[in-house]
């Protein structure tokens, strides 16, 4: 059963998960983040869309709780922060992690080899 009234609650069994709005446009955010990050690196990871969001996932949690940086600013404004997610270090995240992931993966690439008849 799914029902939207602050968010979206599942109920599957005795389990309940529910997802409030702040949880959904959070998501949101970091698909764009993602998305920009690997047109930015120009690599994509696995998974479309999804790959996307979760690289971006990673690069808003690495930039806001692992590597804490301040004084990030474009042309004299702080940080842009969008629904709580500061939107330039998030973005500098998900670069990071897209081009560490394209550093990591790019040897075991393979091409499609044609065959010349």
């Amino acid at each position: 059963m799914v029902s939207l009234a602050d968010g979206i609650v599942l109920r599957i069994g005795d389990h309940v998960w529910s997802f409030g709005l702040n949880i959904i446009l959070y998501i949101i955010v970091a698909a764009i983040v993602g998305a920009i990050a690997e047109a930015l690196v120009g690599w994509n990871v696995p998974f479309g869309l999804i790959g996307a969001t979760i690289a971006g996932v990673i690069g808003i949690w690495l930039m806001t709780q692992v590597i804490i940086i301040s004084g990030v600013s474009i042309n004299g404004y702080e940080d842009v922060v969008l629904w709580g997610v500061p939107l330039i270090r998030a973005l500098i995240g998900a670069v990071l992690f897209v081009g560490l992931w394209h550093l990591i993966t790019y040897p075991f690439r393979r091409g499609r080899r044609y065959r010349v008849a």
